[in-house]
């Protein structure tokens, strides 16, 4: 009789100074979360929080990475909570790139 089939997958985090790719083999069907919580990760990153992390398969985002199913060859990336809001941002980046280019009076 033989077993549940197997496949390979990826679970990837990065830090800006470190970052790391864990290779699985895990039951097909199995999640994303489910993958994330089997790798390694809270060995090496012990400020993750994979509950609430968002997380996606190769940049594309997962809304729920508890009930998707990974499918051989995936990679589950687990994202950081962002700094910043991008939008903010460009806006300052905008507003002083205007007051760079406004001439002198």
């Amino acid at each position: 009789m033989a077993g549940p089939e197997m496949i390979e997958v990826e679970v990837a985090y990065a830090l800006p100074q470190k970052q790391k790719i864990y290779a699985l083999l895990v039951e097909k069907g199995t999640s994303a979360l489910d993958a994330v919580r089997r790798s390694s990760i809270l060995q090496d990153f012990e400020s993750v929080d994979i509950e609430s992390a968002k997380m996606g398969i190769f940049g594309q985002t997962v809304k729920a990475p508890a009930k998707h199913p990974l499918q051989a060859g995936d990679r589950v990336e687990i994202y950081r909570p962002l700094i910043a809001d991008p939008k903010e941002a460009r806006r300052r980046r905008a507003a002083k790139a205007a007051a760079a280019a406004k001439p002198a009076e």
